[in-house]
């Protein structure tokens, strides 16, 4: 069985990523990038389906593990009576091959070590020609080639490569695992030495960067790391998570693909890395969605592939029996066909944010905006999937309807300010328009509260958002009183559910945890209300759930205590770093709040 999903450390180079467990097993890789097919997918089955471990003969030795300092270098000290050694993981920043180096040192005594490889391609289903030669092995499968070069003996057992080696005081074991096509150039050897300070300067470097020096700074620190491991560097294109399908509730079927990029992330993203000081990041998505979004304005899509890809069909791997049982495996995503409307306000916040913290637009770019909302003017009345990707049917979905008044908003704020030419006029009684529409439609007089859709009786956590993205000011009592009534009815043991799914019928068996980003967006709420303090322990109780190496996944059971859903996730980490600067006294992200509605002329219905 794999280890549970907050066991597990990542390791990365910018353009995939591995998750390896506190038993020294790597257990998830797709190679050679992010989206790829997995060679290493036991996460999802068993061991049969690829593994790579690297751990003490003895099961019983005790384990410890940590980054060193500002990076991604994962270390793991093993230890019993008769010695200790480290064990250290990274994947170096890549120039044309990717490459994982596992070093096994000696630290006390000695200690008797094991090494187990299993590859298998096409995600866990296709076995190897396997080849050996003076230091390694070479294993092939169609396009694939993975060489093994290693500096003790390694030999052929049952399908799988192994090892067996002791390590005493002093003494250095090296493994390297290398990438490459099978009808290119082999990929050349690595240097471990050259290789560990190239990555350990890298990763220093880029946090050096980082401009939030609060309370919360080692926490904020990681969140980032996480997001930049995610991070396809050569489109700039930001993965939701490097993993598929683990569950949203263990044993049952909320699985999906996450190794692809959202458009719904682009605001949350890019506000994180401009507060924190990463502006290249920033740019390279911002890019990334300019490129996404090029082509006919009814055909754009909520998410894409790391090079803008489209088609993104949606399968299911019957040979893994996935993550503790919890079935179907799905490849792919079939909400990137999904109407949602709420994308088109992430897409304008975004550029309007582009412009007003890097001074990054342009008139030509602000065009395919201008198209965007023509068509955004056609639909916005129509019902949508919503931000949860709901597979129930379409709804009039509140936060949908609210995010389009965020398009039409900041559209007016960048005409205006940079004085482009534009029906300014039309759309600001569009925007009027729709905020009366909500105002009139999703405000519930019985219950007090805003809802999820028009005509609903039920909650949303989306609804949140309300006074971060300045649709009504926190002061407002209709978002004092959503927000509260969320904190009572969504809220079990102290986070927040993203809404009942008991009660709003959404396509799928009812269960699922608490989701992390909502619980980050009501700290944000919390403060807009006027209840820092609570705010600021709820942040706190938050950052407990984190695991060890300060990662977190999509979601928290509280039953089980155990994190779930996929992992790590870009939008968890990305709402802890907004909250913590919303939590900043005079933060960028605590102006932020008051750029909108309190100001800009918007139309408030009391």
């Amino acid at each position: 069985m794999a280890a549970r999903i907050e066991d597990y450390a990542l390791i990365g180079d910018c353009e995939t990523a591995a998750l390896v467990d506190r038993s020294g097993s790597i257990d998830w890789l797709c190679w050679p990038d992010f989206s790829s097919e997995a060679c290493f997918a036991a996460l999802l089955g068993t061991e049969e389906n690829g593994y790579w471990k690297i751990a003490p003969e003895d099961e019983t030795c005790t384990s410890t593990r940590y980054y060193r300092e500002h990076t991604l270098i994962l270390e793991t000290i093993f230890e019993n009576a008769d010695g200790a050694v480290r064990l250290t993981d990274y994947m170096p920043i890549r120039d044309q091959h990717s490459a994982i180096v596992r070093v096994v040192e000696g630290i006390r005594g000695s200690l008797k070590m094991s090494m187990d490889l299993v590859l298998r391609f096409g995600y866990g289903r296709t076995v190897p020609w396997v080849t050996r030669f003076d230091g390694g092995v070479r294993a092939v499968a169609g396009p694939d080639l993975v060489v093994l070069q290693a500096s003790v003996p390694v030999r052929g057992e049952n399908l799988k490569t192994v090892a067996e080696f002791s390590v005493s005081e002093g003494e250095q074991v090296t493994f390297s695992l290398r990438y490459g096509n099978s009808f290119q150039p082999e990929p050349r050897p690595i240097h471990h030495e050259t290789a560990i300070n190239q990555t350990e300067d890298y990763w220093q470097k880029w946090s050096r960067q980082l401009k939030y020096t609060g309370r919360y700074q080692e926490a904020v620190e990681r969140s980032l790391m996480a997001l930049k491991a995610m991070t396809f560097r050569p489109t700039g294109g930001i993965v939701a998570a490097i993993t598929s399908s683990l569950p949203e509730a263990i044993g049952g079927q909320r699985n999906w693909d996450y190794r692809y990029c959202w458009l719904r992330d682009s605001t949350f993203t890019l506000l994180a890395l401009t507060n924190a000081g990463y502006f290249n990041e920033a740019e390279a998505w911002q890019s990334w969605l300019l490129r996404a979004l090029a082509g006919s304005p009814d055909q754009v899509q909520i998410m894409y592939g790391l090079k803008g890809e489209r088609q993104l069909v949606e399968w299911e791997v019957d040979w893994l029996s996935g993550y503790e049982k919890s079935s179907p495996v799905r490849i792919g995503n079939a909400a990137a066909l999904q109407v949602q409307l709420d994308i088109f306000g992430e897409m304008l916040d975004s550029f309007f944010h582009a412009q007003r913290s890097m001074r990054r637009h342009g008139e030509r770019d602000f065009r395919v905006l201008a198209l965007l909302l023509d068509h955004l003017e056609e639909i916005w009345r129509n019902p949508d999937e919503g931000i949860w990707e709901t597979r129930g049917g379409p709804q009039q979905f509140t936060y949908s309807k609210m995010m389009a008044w965020v398009a039409f908003d900041r559209a007016v704020m960048i005409a205006e300010q940079l004085e482009y030419e534009a029906p300014v006029d039309q759309w600001k009684k569009t925007r009027d328009a729709i905020h009366e529409d909500i105002c009139k439609k999703a405000f519930n007089a019985e219950r007090n509260c805003f809802v999820q859709a028009y005509g609903s009786n039920e909650l949303d956590a989306a609804l949140l958002l309300m006074p971060v993205v300045g649709f009504l000011p926190g002061s407002d009592p209709r978002v004092k009183a959503t927000v509260e009534a969320i904190e009572r009815e969504l809220m079990p043991d102290g986070f927040v559910l993203r809404y009942d799914t008991s009660k709003s019928p959404d396509g799928l068996p009812p269960g699922e945890g608490v989701f992390l980003a909502c619980s980050f967006w009501m700290v944000s709420s919390l403060k807009a209300i006027g209840r820092a303090d609570d705010a600021r322990k709820l942040f706190e109780k938050l950052l407990a759930l984190r695991n060890d190496l300060g990662l977190l996944s999509e979601e928290y059971d509280v039953e089980r205590k155990r994190l779930v859903g996929n992992f790590p996730q870009a939008f968890s980490h990305i709402a802890l770093v907004n909250a913590a600067f919303d939590l900043a006294e005079a933060s960028p992200t605590h102006q932020r709040a008051h750029r909108h509605a309190n100001h800009q002329g918007a139309k408030v219905p009391a």
